[in-house]
């Protein structure tokens, strides 16, 4: 042994098999979560499984504003704008967010037509058979209805790019890279081409001679 190094003792006795995480319970947790979810699409049929319907917004930071996903709940201006009292909206599926506020017309729009769309296709059961509202559907509506099971009834849809690739023009074809790269060429090869042309002058020169 050299040195002032640390005197090995290497603890190989350690009950490994006390700290080691099985999962042995896999296939029945999936088969509990697969049972869980039809006990909860029983219990809230005849609603989409899918749950309340979710307004499209765009993430914050210029990082993720590219991309819509799905938000917390509806603002109260998207619900003015569609025709729906606040306090009817979560009644009929819609989730409802007092703190949110439209920073754009666009969002507010698309956000409407989305209410409006669900709303052309929403089925509202009377909540005593005895007593139909005005608002509720007909009796042949009803017996028509079967719950969705999708993941998503009103998916949302990616916007497409909406920038164009336009020619500029009036400017030279050369590229900045290539012009770049042609110079540092240049400069790193100046040596050896004024070598060889001194070279090649002073051989003419002997040949003359």
């Amino acid at each position: 042994m050299k040195h002032n190094n640390v005197l090995p003792n290497q603890h190989f006795r350690k009950g490994w098999q006390l700290r080691v995480k099985t999962w042995f319970d896999q296939p029945g947790a999936k088969k509990t979560r697969r049972v869980n979810r039809v006990k909860k699409a029983a219990l809230i049929a005849p609603r989409p499984v899918d749950g309340l319907l979710r307004p499209a917004v765009r993430a914050p930071t210029v990082r993720y504003n590219n991309k819509l996903r799905a938000g917390r709940g509806f603002s109260l201006d998207e619900l003015k704008a569609a025709g729906i009292n606040r306090k009817e909206a979560r009644s009929i599926g819609i989730s409802v967010d007092h703190r949110r506020k439209n920073r754009s017309v666009e969002g507010l729009q698309a956000n409407a037509d989305r209410l409006a769309e669900y709303k052309s296709k929403l089925i509202l059961f009377p909540r005593k058979l005895n007593r139909v509202k005005k608002a509720d559907s007909d009796k042949a509506t009803l017996a028509a209805a079967t719950q969705v099971t999708v993941s998503s009834v009103f998916p949302i849809a990616q916007s497409a790019n909406a920038d164009i690739k336009r020619k500029i023009e009036g400017t030279p074809a050369a590229t900045a890279y290539h012009a770049l790269r042609m110079a540092r060429s240049d400069k790193k090869l100046k040596g050896k081409r004024e070598a060889r042309a001194k070279a090649a002058a002073e051989e003419e020169k002997a040949k003359s001679k």
